[in-house]
C-alpha cells in the first residue's frame, strides 16, 4: 500500500485527494492520499513530515502554500528544475536521499499553452505575486520565451526583487520589471501585457469575494487572464475578466497537470489526464 499526501495551510479547499485517489484507482494500486495541514512557520511539524518520508511511513508528499520554499532546508537534494525555481511541490525518496521536485512549472506551461492555443497573442506576461507558485510560473514563462513583468504588494517587494535576481540571466536583455500592485503602476504597463497570471491565493475559498486585480482598473485590451486559484470553479478575477470580454480560466488544468506529474514521480506510472478531469468534475 502506498501512502501519499499534501502539506500546506489551509487545505480545506484542496482537490488533490480526489485527483490522486482517482489516479490510484485507475491503475489498480492500493493506497491513500492524506492531508497534513501545517500552520505557517511550524518547522517542527514540517521536519516531522520529512522524517516520516525518510522512514517510509509516507511514500510521497505534495507541498503547497506557504511551505514551497521554506521546506527546502529539510531536504537532501533538489532536482535541477526545483533548484532553478527555488521552490518545490513534490517530495520523494531516491537512493536514501529526500528529493524535492517541482511539477508546478511544467504543469502550468502545459495548461497555459492549451488555454492560449490558436490565439496568436504576443508573449508579454504580467504575474501577480512573488511566492513559490509565482517562481514556478515565472520560470515556465521565461523558459518559453515570454517577456515578464511582476506586480506585488509592498510586503512582497523584496521577495520579488530576489526572484528578479534569480532569473535575471534567463530573462535576457529585456530583464524582469517589478512594480507594486497598485492601480497607477498597472495602468502604466497597459496595452503591452497579453497575459495576466494571478499567482497569489487571493480569491481562494473561503475568501471568494476578493480579487488580486485592483477594483475598477480595466483589463488591458486583448489580454487573457489565468488565475492559479481553482476553488471556487469561477473566481471573482475570472468572472470579472470574462464580463469585460477577456479570455479567462482558473488553474484547474494546472492542478491536474502537476498532479499527474507528481503521481508519476511516486509510482512510475502515467495516468490519463481525462481520468483526473473527470474526477474533479464529479466533485
Amino acid at each position: 500500500m502506498i501512502h501519499l499526501g499534501l502539506t500546506g495551510y489551509p487545505l480545506s479547499h484542496s482537490l488533490s485527494p480526489t485527483l490522486h485517489k482517482a489516479a490510484l484507482s485507475a491503475i489498480g494500486l492500493q493506497g491513500e492520499y492524506r492531508l497534513y495541514p501545517v500552520a505557517p512557520g511550524d518547522m517542527d511539524s514540517l521536519a516531522d513530515l520529512a522524517r516520516r518520508i525518510r522512514n517510509g511511513k509516507i511514500d510521497g508528499l505534495n507541498v503547497t502554500i506557504p511551505h514551497k520554499q521554506i521546506i527546502i532546508s529539510l531536504l537532501d537534494e533538489l532536482t535541477p528544475s526545483a533548484e532553478a525555481i527555488g521552490a518545490v511541490n513534490t517530495l520523494y525518496m531516491r537512493d536514501g536521499r529526500l528529493i524535492g521536485h517541482n511539477t508546478d512549472a511544467p504543469g502550468f506551461l502545459a495548461d497555459v499553452k492549451e488555454f492560449l492555443r490558436n490565439t496568436g497573442i504576443q508573449k508579454n506576461a504580467l504575474v501577480l505575486g512573488a511566492g513559490g507558485a509565482a517562481r514556478a510560473v515565472a520560470y515556465a514563462l521565461l523558459q518559453d520565451g515570454w517577456k515578464l513583468n511582476m506586480a506585488v504588494r509592498q510586503t512582497d517587494f523584496n521577495q520579488a526583487q530576489a526572484l528578479k535576481e534569480s532569473f535575471g540571466a534567463q530573462a535576457g536583455s529585456g530583464g524582469i520589471k517589478v512594480v507594486l500592485l497598485e492601480t497607477e503602476n498597472l495602468g502604466r504597463l497597459g496595452g503591452g501585457v497579453n497575459l495576466i497570471v494571478n499567482a497569489t491565493p487571493i480569491g481562494m475559498f473561503p475568501e471568494t469575494d476578493y480579487s488580486a486585480w485592483p477594483e475598477g482598473l480595466p483589463f488591458p485590451e486583448g489580454c487573457a487572464v489565468y488565475d492559479l486559484v481553482y476553488n471556487p470553479p469561477e473566481t471573482r478575477l475570472v468572472r470579472e475578466a470574462r464580463a469585460a470580454g477577456r479570455r479567462a480560466t482558473t488553474g484547474l488544468g494546472m492542478l491536474v497537470e502537476q498532479a499527474g506529474r507528481s503521481f508519476t514521480c511516486w509510482t512510475g506510472r502515467e495516468v490519463a489526464r481525462g481520468v483526473l478531469f473527470d474526477a474533479v468534475e464529479e466533485v
